[in-house]
């Protein structure tokens, strides 16, 4: 493990580049794969390197050594999140969110958002929402139908998350949310796409929809706070949207108005992309290792015979179901790296990076090193289990991202995954569209199955 430290001076050496095409440089093998692009870089170069991708240079820190520099104070001090975020901060007209902002600021943003992004609004709701979860299975996954996995759970993701975080479910502008969230981060945050694509009339009219949706959700909660007279629901009744609009009521300045619209629909920025294309790969995986899908059937068969399922076991009931998730979490990392901007001159592993460079952290490296998974590539969902642990040895998994910007909803994400695969694989059974299937997957705006990964509903199981 290479040493950090801090210093102003630039005795130290510049990060070495990494061999590329002329013009293209690292292009290809960047988009394509970028997790094990990343795993190729660190064990040829170490953990500090710095990639060419056209007329870009990024400056790359990778491995458990970036995993757990995140963590450290001098990490705080060393990167900050503002450039990376703040052009979707512009684009929604608002002032501030929470990924863009460093510090104190972001403490105390976190601090309002967290209990709405927290497992405290499930609390008591587990069946009801599986219930949520059954019905948007029959809804989208029809006997004899072949299902666009990835869409399907999206709708999954937007009936959930409308229930927990906002109390409606506006499935009517999955299409939008999902197009809106697709130019802007492939042109905006990740950069993947010209600019000139955010004046495409497809674009236009699914913000302006999206936008729609944020206004009607503020008017939604104001109608809703006058009738009450202006007084707050019980502490028990709140969601994340009363969290926020209070705060706003509060403090005006730290949440003004013009930001209320990000806000509200926020969760499904969040969570859309990221939960579908986690849920979507774990269907793959299961499915693809039938002695894996067996034994989560049998435990998740287990779980619905017993009723009503008991909150407090639910989680410790299913290790088979739960070690598929952290599995295909750490196959199929949707966060493979954390994009930050060097806030002063800093050295890492022997490397002098400089102020404002902007620094990917390949956080994910580590899930495919053999020094701490042994036979890395094997989907083995008993890794996670005592003694073994692999994933307890420090800075080696990282699937919510790393750091102060670890994900805020990552405890309710848990709850959630396990909820819907639980329902998933009792209710449906399954099979690929051809026999052998080998998974597409797409890398923008985030790493996932492509769109074309599709299943075929042989029946209900249940």
């Amino acid at each position: 493990m290479g040493m950090m430290e801090t210093v102003g001076g630039a005795s130290a050496p510049r990060p070495p580049y990494v061999r590329g095409l002329p013009l293209i440089g690292s292009l290809f093998d960047f988009a394509k794969d970028p997790a094990r692009f990343f795993v190729r870089c660190y064990r040829e170069y170490g953990a500090v390197f710095r990639v060419k991708v056209l007329a870009n240079t990024y400056t790359c820190i990778a491995g458990a050594e970036a995993a757990n520099f995140m963590g450290t104070r001098e990490g705080k001090e060393c990167l900050r999140s503002r450039e990376a975020w703040q052009p979707l901060v512009d684009e929604f007209g608002a002032s501030k969110m929470l990924s863009a902002t460093d510090g104190e600021l972001h403490k105390e943003l976190r601090g309002i958002m967290k209990r709405g992004f927290s497992k405290e609004p499930i609390r008591g709701r587990y069946n009801e929402m599986l219930a949520i979860t059954n019905a948007s299975l029959e809804r989208d996954w029809k006997v004899g139908t072949l299902v666009p996995v990835v869409e399907a759970m999206q709708y999954v993701v937007v009936d959930q998350l409308g229930t927990v975080l906002t109390g409606s479910t506006p499935r009517e502008y999955v299409k939008d949310i999902r197009t809106t969230i697709l130019y802007i981060l492939n042109v905006l945050v990740t950069r993947q796409r010209p600019q000139f694509m955010m004046l495409m009339p497809e674009y236009k009219r699914a913000k302006a929809r999206m936008f729609e949706l944020g206004r009607k959700m503020v008017a939604d909660y104001r109608a809703e706070d006058a009738a009450r007279g202006g007084v707050g629901k019980p502490e028990e009744q709140k969601t994340l949207i009363d969290d926020v609009m209070e705060a706003h009521k509060a403090n005006p300045e730290l949440i003004p108005e013009r930001d209320l619209i990000m806000l509200m629909t926020g969760p499904y920025v969040a969570g859309l992309d990221t939960v579908a294309n986690t849920t979507s790969a774990i269907v793959y995986a299961v499915l693809k290792h039938p002695e894996v899908l067996r034994r989560v059937q049998q435990e998740v068969d287990a779980l619905f015979a017993r009723g009503p399922v008991n909150e407090d076991e639910f989680m410790k009931s299913l290790p088979a179901l739960n070690g598929a998730i952290m599995e295909a979490m750490r196959l199929y990392p949707i966060a493979v790296a954390q994009i930050r901007t060097a806030n002063k001159d800093f050295v890492f592993a022997g490397h002098q990076i400089k102020e404002g460079e902007l620094i990917y952290l390949g956080t994910s490296v580590p899930h495919f090193q053999e020094e701490f998974y042994p036979d890395p590539e094997r989907f083995d969902i008993d890794r996670y289990q005592k003694p073994r642990a692999e994933h307890m040895q420090v800075g080696t998994y990282s699937p919510y991202g790393r750091g102060h910007h670890t994900c805020l909803g990552k405890s309710l994400a848990e709850v959630l995954l396990a909820i819907t695969m639980a329902q998933v694989f009792h209710k449906l059974d399954l099979e690929f569209e051809s026999p052998g299937y080998v998974l597409k997957t797409k890398t923008a705006p985030t790493p996932g199955p492509a769109m074309s990964f599709k299943v075929r509903v042989r029946g209900y199981r249940h």
